[in-house]
């Protein structure tokens, strides 16, 4: 007598124990929370660089700072960036340029400014890149809890059957593997965005460092 089993991966989430169902569901909720927010990161990084291209392409064009500044300060540059961390080393130079008449304080200030700012973009654009790093990470261990789980049940179901072939065990096994995918199905795309968002950071980070250093260079031949 041959037994068949229905072993589609409905059928199978269908049939798995209430533990096991309760790990997918939570599998389930990470991997669509998880793709929200890649969606969400991989648009405000393409945004961020955007704007950055844009502002150091009007920067370096030879504008007047003080046109720059007015134009900044009045809403043209909405999105933050490069342009936030122009605008208060600026806003920090015009302060002290007139009220102190030691340059060097008056660069240092501009610096410790913009370094503010800067930690601010940053702060900004890494926000929530931990929450994909622990999905990445956590994923799998929560899948293979699942599949221990739905084990066990499987061969605790044997317990009851005067002679256990393949057929009785395989649905049982199946059921409790499927937890395992979903695991490795919410952990990878989580690893391979955050890997590359904070590459992409990264690059950007340099940039903003790189434009205070020669921002800096600017403002202190000004002085002079």
């Amino acid at each position: 007598m041959s037994v068949t089993h229905d072993l589609s991966i409905l059928s199978l989430v269908m049939q798995a124990s209430i533990i096991v169902k309760l790990v997918m569901g939570l599998l389930a909720f990470l991997s669509l929370t998880s793709w929200y927010w890649i969606f969400r990161k991989w648009f405000q990084i393409l945004a961020a660089r955007s704007r950055t291209n844009r502002f150091e392409r009007d920067f370096w064009s030879g504008g007047d700072l003080n046109a720059m500044y007015n134009a900044a300060a009045g809403g043209r540059y909405r999105s933050g960036g490069m342009e936030h961390i122009f605008e208060a080393g600026y806003r920090e130079f015009t302060k002290l340029r007139d009220s102190s008449h030691d340059s060097a304080a008056t660069i240092d200030g501009c610096r410790r400014a913009m370094r503010a700012t800067f930690q601010r973009e940053v702060d900004d654009l890494e926000a929530h890149l931990a929450f994909l790093a622990s999905v990445g990470s956590v994923s799998p261990y929560i899948g293979l809890f699942g599949t221990v789980w739905g084990i066990m049940n499987a061969f605790r179901g044997l317990s009851n059957v005067g002679a256990a072939t393949l057929t009785h065990v395989a649905p049982g096994i199946a059921e409790a593997l499927v937890a395992t995918a979903i695991g490795l199905f919410a952990a990878i795309p989580a690893v391979v965005a955050y890997n590359r968002f904070a590459h992409d950071i990264d690059r950007i980070g340099i940039r903003f460092e790189s434009f205070m250093e020669e921002f800096s260079n600017i403002l202190q031949r000004n002085l002079r």
